[in-house]
């Protein structure tokens, strides 16, 4: 077999590829074999029709084709692996010549992962958010805590913010009440704005027994996005009671003893919180320059392909959760369906562009992924799914996703390598040091993944 390569861009390639006849012939072979089984011929056993008597009922041209499908793929596989070339998609192929017993000759368009020069990372330089918890946060957190040992008591006073109501409701459209717009005995909290816009308004200064009409558009059931003229009626008010901030409170809602322990663990864990919400933010800052600063075309096909998928995952996934459509999404957003292409787009930018520069970065490095690695990450993966570590494997195993994991975690050791070389500073001018962070590698994966945001059949399919 002889193949040759034509760059066609710095993301296509066209492959011209020829293969003497005799490379057929387990092709050929195996064509009589299937057309064998197929068909019947009188006078003959089903599978024992001599090969010329198949080409004179059913035509050669019919076992050619049937070869010539059955070979392509290895022709072109090993065409690919002749040229060390890193495909992206399925090709397109255009048989040019086929001559019975001399040759068989064909073309192969496909996009190519492009040849990356990775670019001098060692003076990027980012600002981040400065670790910082005030006692102000800290009682925050208290009274959070504080608040979910609260109990309530029936009172026989007006509804004022805070309280908790019964309440019965009864929603209107144009007049008529909506089979689905009627409820009775809701427990609502005064300020959660987990019901109805306006509702807070309505029932407070209300007592047992009061009713109020107000105007709301609906956000589900059969009349959703509708103006509905809703009567809410107050059959019991409720005031919240919270336990006494003391070494009792400390004792009951958590395994300290004392309200000061209480408190500094609070601070502890906010800290905990603020040094990986900083460690994330300069993750994504020094991405975003490393980015800046490499060339890194983008196969139109496969952007084409992972806009495609994006909004298929979040019209047909994300928002019918939600019981949204992609209109009524845009609505919510105050975004145009062309703002929201042109945003999908870009994303989908950045995400390949990601995926492109750290695996290349991962390849000059020589950057592996251990058990552990790939292990910790695996659980980390279920524990956001809401799966098993269990189910979440075997789940990969049967998807064929494990490279998808591994790819992950490399592209998460790569942005490792770069975040320490950079300098961090928070915004009181100091250095940040985030090299003693254990987690590292696995809060970058996951910095990568978000920046990636790719479906994970594109990421197992192409986009490797």
């Amino acid at each position: 077999m002889k193949s040759a390569v034509e760059t066609l861009n710095p993301t296509r390639v066209r492959l011209t590829v020829e293969v003497p006849f005799e490379e057929l012939k387990d092709s050929l072979d195996a064509a009589y074999k299937k057309i064998n089984q197929q068909v019947t011929v009188k006078g003959f056993r089903k599978g024992k029709i001599p090969a010329r008597v198949i080409d004179q009922r059913f035509g050669r041209g019919a076992v050619l084709e049937e070869a010539v499908n059955d070979a392509l793929p290895k022709f072109y596989t090993e065409a690919v692996n002749e040229a060390d070339l890193n495909p992206l998609g399925q090709p397109e192929v255009d048989i040019t010549e086929l001559k019975d017993g001399e040759l068989l000759a064909f073309t192969a368009e496909v996009d190519v992962r492009p040849e990356i020069e990775i670019p001098d990372y060692s003076g990027i330089e980012v600002t981040v958010d400065a670790v910082e918890v005030t006692d102000e946060d800290v009682e925050k957190s208290v009274e959070q805590l504080r608040g979910r040992f609260a109990s309530t008591k029936d009172v026989e006073r007006a509804a004022q913010d805070g309280d908790v109501v019964t309440i019965d409701l009864e929603a209107k459209v144009e007049g008529e009440v909506l089979e689905d717009g009627v409820a009775q005995d809701v427990s609502y909290t005064i300020g959660s704005g987990e019901l109805l816009d306006g509702i807070d308004e309505a029932v407070k200064g209300l007592e047992a027994g009061g009713e109020a009409t107000f105007t709301s558009q609906l956000k589900g059931g059969s009349a959703e996005g509708k103006d509905a003229e809703v009567t809410v009626k107050v059959t019991k008010v409720s005031a919240r009671e919270l336990p006494e901030l003391d070494d009792e409170f400390a004792q009951m809602a958590s395994e300290f003893d004392t309200l000061e322990e209480l408190k500094a663990d609070s601070r502890k864990r906010l800290e905990n919180m603020k040094q990986y919400d900083q460690a994330t933010q300069a993750q994504e800052r020094v991405l975003e320059k490393f980015l800046e600063l490499a060339e890194i075309p983008v196969p139109e096909k496969l952007l084409a392909d992972e806009v495609q998928t994006r909004k298929h995952n979040l019209e047909h996934h994300q928002l019918g959760q939600m019981g949204l459509n992609l209109e009524k999404f845009l609505e919510i957003q105050g975004k145009t369906a062309e703002e929201f292409d042109a945003e999908t787009a870009e994303q989908a930018v950045k995400g390949i562009k990601t995926q492109f520069l750290l695996d290349a970065l991962v390849n000059k490095e020589k950057l592996g992924v251990n058990q552990e690695e790939l292990t910790e990450h695996l659980m980390r993966r279920a524990q956001s799914s809401g799966m098993s570590p269990d189910q979440f494997a075997q789940a990969v195993v049967e998807g064929g996703q494990v490279p998808m994991l591994v790819g992950e975690v490399a592209r998460g050791k790569a942005l490792a390598v770069v975040v320490e070389a950079a300098k961090v500073l928070d915004t009181n001018g100091e250095v940040v040091d985030l090299s003693d962070d254990e987690d590292e590698v696995e809060t970058a994966a996951e910095t990568v993944e978000a920046a990636v945001e790719a479906d994970a059949e594109t990421e197992g399919d192409e986009a490797k």
